[in-house]
Formats: structure tokens, sequence, C-alpha cells
């Protein structure tokens, strides 16, 4: 066969055009929809950068009211969602439950085949809305505390926090909780997103979509690098053991969580923004330690990789963040999909918009041709 060139990992193939987010790689920039999310973190809100993906622009103070109440008003969930999580098994992995509660809700959702523009953005905002109640509600069950219903008077970051925690955030947590949802919002095309659009590309259904995006970003090279990264960081324990451990993954070929990334070839400015709040958790509550050992292993990691473009990306700092939050490792990686959500479905929307079936090959490397010989004629 004729030689042929493999992109493996679809590294560099461009599959769509947007207008959502732009990633500059070696300068360590980010950004939705032409703003720096340094400006989107510190002066927006995960309601508004939801609006801006959707209709990529800002919203007017008329328009943040209005979609701020459409998001509140649309959290609760079916009656039916009760007695369904109670089948959950509650060993059952988070993100499986997640995966299995979108497709419960998709069954409830009168709009689900319905593939016209305002009714696909009414279904993304629905989805936005309701899988943080879902994910609470599930975690809740499998750990054996009581459900809590979501409140009007909180932020949609906030009120999740609240939901899974059972305690209303004061200030400092809600912001961070806010930031943490803009960060993880949109993102080109990791292999989440990606999942989502060879789904969408086939004209099935925004549900189906994201439910494949849920099932891409569990996998620990994607979503859940967060909860290793954490494990990572407890394990160490001590800021001065962080060389040494550091020196012995390396040796031994092994890869440091929190570190490196396809895109960026330089700093992730999501993890500088999330590192200067771990800043601020770490002197509300006096505790430093896991502020300390991550400072040491990026220090560490810099140093024995002098000269490569090897930097710490936003999970050496969102896991820390979560854990001194208050929340389990097991909800870090569906936190990340409700916030995502609304990126998944703005790149779905977008791309249908010019829909083209997503239909990859794959380069043959078996047998040549050959003639079938009938199973009695094969003799041992």
């Amino acid at each position: 066969m004729d030689s042929i060139n493999i992109h493996k990992g679809l590294d560099d193939v461009v599959i769509k055009e947007t207008t959502l987010s732009y990633i500059d790689g070696e300068a360590g920039k980010l950004y939705y929809v032409g703003y720096p999310i340094e400006d989107l973190a510190e002066h927006s809100s995960y309601e508004e950068v939801c609006f801006l993906l959707l209709y990529q622009r800002l919203p007017t103070q008329r328009e943040f009211r209005e979609f701020s109440a459409t998001l509140t008003s649309e959290r609760e969930l079916p009656r039916e969602f009760d007695n369904f999580i109670k089948t959950v098994p509650r060993n059952a992995p988070m993100m499986d439950v997640l995966k299995m509660c979108v497709d419960f809700l998709a069954l409830y959702d009168e709009e689900l085949q319905v593939h016209e523009p305002g009714a696909n953005i009414r279904k993304a905002i629905r989805l936005t809305a309701k899988i943080p109640t879902a994910i609470a509600r599930a975690y809740r069950h499998k750990a054996g505390l009581p459900e809590i219903r979501p409140l009007e008077d909180l932020s949609h970051a906030a009120n999740f926090l609240y939901m899974v925690t059972g305690e209303k955030p004061d200030s400092l947590a809600s912001k961070i909780m806010d930031v943490s949802f803009i960060l993880h919002a949109e993102h080109e095309l990791p292999a989440s997103s990606t999942a989502a659009l060879v789904v969408a590309s086939t004209l099935s259904d925004l549900y189906s979509a994201i439910s494949a995006g849920i099932g891409a970003l569990k996998g620990p090279l994607h979503g859940g690098a967060n909860e290793r990264a954490l494990e990572m960081l407890l394990s160490i324990g001590n800021p001065e053991k962080a060389s040494e451990y550091v020196k012995k993954v390396l040796s031994s070929g092994g890869k440091i969580m929190g570190f490196g990334h396809r895109v960026y070839k330089s700093y992730d400015p999501r993890a500088r923004i999330l590192k200067r709040y771990l800043e601020m958790l770490c002197q509300r509550k006096g505790d430093y330690r896991l502020l300390e050992i991550a400072n040491w292993v990026e220090d560490a990691v810099r140093a024995e990789l002098v000269g490569k473009p090897v930097f710490p990306n936003i999970d050496l700092y969102s896991g820390a963040v979560f854990h001194m939050l208050g929340m389990s490792t097991e909800l870090f990686t569906p936190l990340f999909a409700a916030a995502r959500t609304i990126g998944w479905s703005s790149h779905v929307i977008e791309y249908w918009m010019n829909n083209r079936l997503i239909r990859p090959r794959a380069h043959y490397l078996g047998p040549e041709p050959r003639k079938y010989v009938p199973l009695e004629l094969r003799h041992e």
C-alpha cells in the first residue's frame, strides 16, 4: 500500500472551525470567544460564561438576569429520578452513574428528538442546570446521606457545592467554585469534546453526545487526572520528600500527574489561576501543606526536565482546591463534567450548523487477500 501519514492520537488534525475558544499553547493563553480566561475568572460568572458560549457574546443586564433565572428554574429533576437513583448500587463509580443519569433525563425531555437551533439551546440549558443536581443526588445516595434540594438564592456553582457538602458556602468558597466551573467550561477539542462531536455528527441527540463526552472524560488521562494528582500530593505527604519522589518516578519512566499537556508548551493559565485561589484557601484554613508540596513538586519537575516544555496543568491544583473545599475525590471528575456540559453542548450545536458525519479511516496492516477454506476441509 502507498505510504500514509498516520496522526496518532489525531495530533494537530483539525476537524472543525469554532468561535468558542482558542488556545495559544506556546504563550500559555486561553480565550473564550475572544475573552482572556484571566478576565473571565476575575470578573465574570459561570452563568455569564454559559451565555457567552451559547450565543458567542456577553449578555446585557436584562439578558443575564433572564438567563440566570432560567438556569435556576431548570435545576430540579423529574419526580421519577428519586426512584431511579435508589436502584443504583452504592459502590458504582460516580462517572458511570452520571452517564446513567444523563440517559435517564433524556427520557423526560420532550424536545429530545427536535433538531432545531432554539430547541438545542434549551436542551443545553436544561442539561447544564440538571446535571449538577443529579450528581449531588447520586453522590448523597451512594454515601447514605439525605438528599439536599437546590436553593434558588445560590449561584450555579455555589449551589452545587452546597448540594454535595450540605453546607452553604461562604463568599470565598462560592467564588472559588464559580472560578473552577469557569475554568472547566470549555477547552477546544480534548478527547471528551471530540467524542461528543463524533456522536453528534451522526445526528443523534444532544443527550447521547453529552453521555459520550462523560464516558471519555472518565479516563484517568483526561478528567480523572485531578484525582491522581491529589493522590500524589497526599502520598508525598511532606514537601521535603517531593524531590525524591519526582526523581524516582521519572527515572522509572513514569509520569508526574498534573504536568504536561498536549497543547500547552508553557504554563497552563488555568493552573496559575487555581494556584492563587489555593493560596487563599490555605491562608484561611491555616494549612499550607498541599500548596507547599505542590510547589516543591513543581520545582523538582522543572529541575529534572530542564529545557523540556513540561509545565503544571490545571490538574495539579484543581484536586487540591476541591479537597480543601470539603469535596470527596469521587466528585472531582463529575464536577469537571458538570462544568464542561456547556462546552460540549456549544460545540455540538456549532458543529450541527454545518454537519458532516465524522468517519476517519484506518491504515490496514493485515494479510493480503486470501482464499477462504470451508470448515469441513480444515484439518489438524
